[in-house]
C-alpha cells in the first residue's frame, strides 16, 4: 500500500496537490500548520477540504514557535500586508516568513515517518512565486538529503507544481474535473479571503493572472502542463 503526507494549506496549489495525489495513492494524510497566521481561516479551509475530497487523516500541527520567532506580514499585525504593485528587487517581502518551509517540510517528514508514508508532498513552486528562498527547486532537494541522513529512512520529497506556471497549475486542477473547485472553495489570499480574494495582495494577483491566462490560452496551456507532468 502507498501513502503519503500532503503539506496542506486549503490554498490552490496545496489542494491540486491533494487532488492529484488521491489518483495517485492508496492512502493520503494532511498535514495542516496553525503558526498564529494573519489568515487563519485557511485551517478551517483545510479541514472541511480535506474531508470533503476524502484524505485519510487531516492532522493540525501547533507550530506557534514559528509565530514567536518569525517576524513576518502574516504574523504580526502591525505589519501591513503589501498591495501587489509588480515592481521587481532583491529584497524579500514583508510576507516571507524566515523558516517557514523548513519547519512544515521536517514536522511533515516526522508525522510520515510514523504513518509509513513514503512521500512528502508539497505545492511549492519556484516558477510564478513571490521569490521564497524556500520554495525552490535546490532548497526542497537539499533540505530532503538531510531529513534522509537524520531519519535513516528513504522519505521522498515530490513537488508536483516546482516547475508549472500559474496557468498551468490551473490547468491541472481542471484536468482533475476541479477547477471550480479550486477557484470557490480554496484560500490562497493573505489577507484571509476565500476564493478570488481580496484581489490586491501578491498572492491574489498571481492566482487571478494565472486563472487568466489558462482561459484565453486554455489548449496551450493544458498541453504545456501535460507535457511537463507527463500526463496523458
Amino acid at each position: 500500500m502507498t501513502q503519503a503526507v500532503v503539506v496542506f494549506s486549503g490554498g490552490q496549489d496545496s489542494t491540486t496537490c491533494l487532488i492529484q495525489a488521491l489518483t495517485q495513492y492508496d492512502d493520503v494524510h494532511c498535514v495542516t500548520f496553525d503558526y498564529g497566521q494573519r489568515h487563519r481561516a485557511e485551517i478551517d479551509i483545510a479541514r472541511a477540504l480535506a474531508l470533503k475530497l476524502g484524505a485519510r487523516a487531516h492532522k493540525i500541527i501547533n507550530a506557534g514557535l514559528l509565530n514567536d520567532l518569525a517576524a513576518s506580514s502574516l504574523t504580526r499585525d502591525n505589519i501591513p500586508v503589501p498591495a501587489f504593485d509588480g515592481a521587481a528587487g532583491d529584497a524579500l517581502p514583508s510576507t516571507f516568513v524566515p523558516g517557514r518551509n523548513i519547519l512544515f517540510l521536517t514536522l511533515a517528514a516526522i508525522y510520515a515517518y510514523q504513518v509509513g508514508a513514503g512521500t512528502v508532498i508539497t505545492g511549492v513552486c519556484e516558477t510564478d512565486f513571490s521569490g521564497y528562498p524556500d520554495c525552490r527547486d535546490e532548497f526542497v532537494k537539499a533540505l530532503n538529503q538531510a531529513v534522509i541522513l537524520g531519519m535513516a529512512r528513504d522519505i521522498r520529497f515530490a513537488t508536483p507544481l516546482m516547475w508549472l506556471n500559474k496557468a498551468e497549475t490551473w490547468a491541472l486542477a481542471d484536468y482533475y474535473r476541479q477547477l471550480d473547485l479550486v477557484r470557490n472553495e480554496t484560500l490562497t489570499c493573505y489577507n484571509g479571503i476565500k476564493g478570488d480574494g481580496c484581489g490586491t495582495c501578491a498572492a491574489c494577483h498571481l492566482r487571478a493572472k494565472g486563472l487568466a491566462d489558462y482561459r484565453q490560452h486554455r489548449e496551450k496551456v493544458m498541453a504545456a502542463m501535460k507535457a511537463k507532468t507527463s500526463l496523458a
